[in-house]
């Protein structure tokens, strides 16, 4: 059904709002997928935090216009869905890598991280970013390990004092000055 213009600005409008916004956008051409399949990709991609729509691609290219992903307009030809991360960076990217493993006609034409555009390989990629929480755990790990490992260092003569009676305790050994 033709949209009339007021509509147009409309969703050029809401489009141009959240790719201010996002974190970085994938563009895939959706070509052969039924409807059930269209509904069930927006569905995981609500579930994950992505803004996934449809749009011709002259209105993409006016919505692009003055954000971080302008460069990508020019790469738009064909009938493609736009996923925006709003959040985490690779969750766009996950979400239509996911999709696409059990229906091959979902297929990446384009990406890009809020400048210059990568090409479809570069999407495992930035699937494969950690999410918030994964980077601070590791970040959280990283921070630690010098602090175990001053720890460890500290109490291994202790330890091995310890270890060393322990042994010699079993081989039922006298110890001077202590008892057996």
């Amino acid at each position: 059904m033709p949209m009339n213009l007021e509509g147009k600005k409309v969703l050029v409008s809401e489009v141009n709002t959240v790719a201010a916004t996002a974190k970085s956008v994938v563009a895939a051409e959706y070509r052969g997928l039924t409807v059930t399949q269209m509904t069930d990709l927006r569905s995981k991609a609500r579930a994950n935090g992505v803004y996934l729509r449809v749009i011709k691609n002259t209105l993409a290219r006016k919505a692009l216009a003055g954000t971080a992903f302008e460069s990508l307009g020019t790469m738009l030809k064909g009938p493609l869905v736009l996923a925006f991360s709003k959040d985490d960076p690779g969750a766009a990217a996950r979400v239509v890598k996911d999709f696409s493993k059990a229906n091959d006609k979902l297929v990446t034409k384009g990406l890009s991280l809020g400048g210059p555009v990568l090409s479809a390989s570069e999407l495992d990629k930035v699937a494969s970013l950690p999410t918030k929480e994964q980077a601070l755990s590791m970040l959280l790990g990283v921070m630690k390990a010098p602090l175990q490992k001053l720890v460890g260092t500290l109490a291994a003569p202790q330890l091995k004092l310890v270890r060393t009676l322990a042994a010699l305790r079993e081989l039922d050994v006298p110890v001077k000055g202590g008892r057996t």
